[in-house]
This record gives C-alpha cells, structure tokens and sequence, in this order.
C-alpha cells in the first residue's frame, strides 16, 4: 500500500496519545488500532504495524517501572514466560483469519472492550489484600494469566494491560502499582512473540511502524 503524509498524519498523534494512556492503566489498543485501520492499512498490517510500536513504547513503560521498583519480578516474569507463547499463539491465528473475519472480529471486540472498561467506574479503588499462595501457585497462576491474556492480545489487543492488572490485582491481591508494573512486564513479552510472527509473516509496514514507534515511545515515557 502506498504510504502518505496524510497516514503520518492520522496515526502518530493517536499512537503518541494510545501509549500515554496505555502507560498508565492500559487500554491504548482501543486508540491505536482504530488509527492504522482509519489510515487505510488492511487488518493484518494494521495489527502487526501496531504490535511493533506498541513493544517498543511497552518498553519503554516497562522500564520507568522496574527503574522505580514497582515490579514483583518473579510474578512478572512467570507471566511474561506466559504471555510470550500466548502473543505467539495468538498472534499465528490471526494470520489464518481472512481479513474480512479479522476486521468483523475487530469491529465487535473493540465496542465491547470500550464499554468494559468504561463501566469500571471504581477501577484501583478496591483494597487489595495480598493472597497467600502456595509456591505451585505462585507460578501456575501468573503463567495463565500471561498465557491466556496473551492469546488474546495476538489475536486482538485492545485491554490487555487493563485486563493483566486487574487479574495481577483481584487473583493475587497485589496493590494497583506492583500490579502495573507486572502487566507491563507481560505485556512487553505478548508484544514481542506477536512481532517475531506478524514480522515473520510479512505483515508490518516498517514504514509507518517506525515512526510510530517513536511516538508511542515518548508517549508511554
């Protein structure tokens, strides 16, 4: 497809924009995506384009937290392990989905993201009580969060970060910054495994992903 300063135009503001908000509580998906498929890119390259910005700007988030030491590490990276094989997982099935499938997929999980995550009025006030968990448990659990969640941000995406917090708060009860901090961490590795497949396959437009990236870095920054 042929790439035009009106497609800069449309996707670096809302991408700058999707990884503020993605830095924060997560959700940036439901901007981000929005922008690559209103600027004319097909489904597939519109996912992949956007999985390479958003690892890079997921990095960058990652990173302020782990700096700040708002990250259970080993949570974190049982669910990253998870998450890296879920975004593959994911990710490999979406390239078998036709784009015509793929946008209907889109065109109804995106309304239906966006009304959950606006009726969760009382997001991060809940006190959260630290479970105790048995050492099985302690990884088994983070693991399927990682993996399930990150299934489903290969296939679609939008929510994901919010969906990881709020199961990194209400399974193992850890505090709406420590659980942040970990979504972030699993986030960035269902990012990275949705890259390694989507670049395999052919589907991201290094063109746009590239300048993209740096606004979704600066914004997640």
């Amino acid at each position: 497809m042929t790439v035009t300063f009106t497609t800069y135009l449309i996707v670096c503001p809302l991408v700058f924009l999707a990884g503020f908000v993605d830095s924060i509580a997560g959700g940036g998906g439901l901007i981000a995506l929005p922008a690559y498929l209103f600027a004319g890119l097909p489904p597939h390259f519109a996912m992949g384009t956007n999985k390479v910005a958003s690892c890079l700007g997921t990095a960058v988030s990652a990173g302020k937290y782990i700096k700040s030491k708002k990250v259970r590490m080993k949570t974190a990276l049982f669910a990253g392990a998870g998450a890296l094989a879920g975004g593959m997982l994911g990710s490999a099935v979406a390239l078998y989905i036709s784009e015509t499938a793929l946008r209907a997929i889109m065109l109804i999980a995106l309304p239906c993201v966006a009304v959950f995550l606006a009726t969760r009025r009382n997001f991060g006030s809940e006190e959260s009580v630290e479970r105790e968990l048995s050492p099985t448990a302690a990884v088994l659990w983070p693991v399927a969060i990682g993996l399930g969640l990150g299934a489903y941000d290969g296939l679609v995406g939008p929510g994901t970060g919010t969906f990881m917090i709020l199961c990194f708060t209400g399974i193992l009860g850890l505090d709406l910054l420590t659980s942040s901090g970990c979504a972030k961490v699993g986030n960035l590795a269902s990012n990275l495994g949705s890259v390694a497949v989507f670049l395999f396959g052919g589907k991201v437009l290094l063109a746009v992903a590239l300048p993209a990236a740096v606004c979704s870095m600066a914004g997640n920054y």
